[in-house]
């Protein structure tokens, strides 16, 4: 369970960092962003090894800068 957390992290971050880059997909990033750093910050707090922590923060940073940017560009719903 805690190595499946561990990669849906990563997997949430990657997501969220990679669509912050395109302004039209600010729903996709602040959503997944916010999942992935909820996600993390519970599989930080249930990991048992080193490796497992180190692919945790590297999806945690992901996820924020992700989901921080998603917000920046226009927030967690669609404009009109």
């Amino acid at each position: 369970m805690e190595n499946g957390l561990a990669v849906a992290t990563l997997a949430c971050g990657l997501v969220a960092f990679v669509a912050a880059f395109f302004p039209a997909a600010h729903v996709i990033s602040s959503w997944l962003g916010t999942l992935g750093f909820g996600t993390g910050l519970y599989s930080q707090y249930i990991s048992v090894t080193t490796p497992q922590r180190s692919v945790n923060i590297v999806g945690l940073v992901a996820s924020f800068v992700g989901a921080v940017l998603g917000i920046a560009h226009g927030g967690f719903l669609p404009h009109p």
